[in-house]
């Protein structure tokens, strides 16, 4: 019997803990994402080597195909990062206060 294997991908922000700028991006796999942004021997995550970390994840959203992440990724951008960060980051703030 054959098993089906869902991959998730998800829409991130992270943050540098140095500078607190923010970063978005998409992945199927957060943990290793994280871990090439933050190895100064990994070239491929340029943006992240060009301002300086450590960054850390703040957010993320699961998505189902990799298109959704990208269109999640690109709405956040045109956004704003920060912006919308912040907007989240209220909302989910009022949300416990209320529960």
């Amino acid at each position: 019997m054959l098993g089906l294997f869902i991959m998730k991908f998800w829409g991130y922000i992270l943050q540098s803990q140095s500078t607190g700028r923010f970063y978005c991006g998409h992945t199927s796999d957060l943990v290793r994402r994280l871990n090439q942004h933050n190895d100064p021997n990994y070239r491929l995550s340029r943006t992240t080597k060009v301002f300086q970390g450590p960054w850390k994840l703040v957010w993320s959203q699961a998505c189902e195909t990799r298109s959704e992440a990208m269109k999640l990724e690109k709405s956040i951008k045109k956004r704003g990062v920060g912006r919308y960060y912040h907007k989240v980051a209220q909302s989910a703030e009022s949300r416990y206060k209320r529960d």
